[in-house]
């Protein structure tokens, strides 16, 4: 066979090989259920980063809560010292870190809003994996059965009894004609008169008349 022959045929088998497997039912649930299994994982991914981001922002608005206080007291501080300057400087940075807290709260509430979304997002995706993996092992032995009942089906439309009848009907009719064979000899030999061979006619009557003569 050569090269250029053989290898179409591994080409036109690799391609029906995957054209079976497209067809195959049980094929392409599996093939549905890995694709959604991908989304979930990277579903989870992203609410992973989601909690991480809103982790971050909760302790971004702590920190910047927690030096808000701390310029207070050193404004009041400062304040009870007579150093206005320094008042003045604490202030300052006191409005800075109000106007980032109140930016940080912001963003906060926003990626809360989007955790709380994406968490729901998740748990829709996970309960509609669960229900495909029962409808998966639903299909699977409906798949299943129904290859058992066409192979049951096959191998009774496969199996002839003509010729099993035929065979048998010979049989019959040779047995028939055995048994006619013995009726017809047995009436034959109990019609047949047995008779004495003509050639020996005179000594069987010579000695017949001997023997009685022998008895008188």
């Amino acid at each position: 066979m050569g090269i250029f022959k053989r290898m179409k045929q591994i080409v036109l088998a690799d391609i029906h090989d995957v054209l079976d497997k497209a067809e195959d039912p049980i094929s392409m649930v599996g093939q549905y259920l890995r694709g959604m299994e991908e989304q979930l994982a990277r579903a989870q991914k992203a609410f992973s980063d989601q909690l991480f981001l809103e982790k971050k922002y909760e302790m971004l608005v702590e920190e910047t809560q927690a030096i808000i206080e701390k310029r207070v007291r050193q404004v009041n501080l400062a304040m009870d010292r007579n150093q206005d300057e320094i008042a003045k400087l604490a202030l300052q940075e006191k409005i800075v870190q109000e106007q980032k807290l109140a930016s940080y709260k912001q963003q906060q509430e926003t990626i809360q809003a989007q955790t709380a979304n994406l968490s729901e997002k998740v748990k829709e995706l996970k309960d509609k994996y669960e229900e495909l993996k029962l409808k998966q092992q639903e299909l699977i032995a409906r798949a299943n059965t129904a290859k058992a009942v066409k192979a049951i089906q096959a191998a009774i439309h496969s199996f002839s009894t003509d010729n099993a009848m035929r065979g048998f009907a010979r049989m019959e009719d040779r047995i028939l004609a055995l048994e006619a064979e013995a009726k017809a000899s047995q009436a034959f030999a109990a019609h047949r008169q047995p008779s004495v061979n003509t050639l020996l006619q005179p000594e069987v009557e010579l000695q017949l008349e001997q023997l009685k003569a022998a008895k008188a």
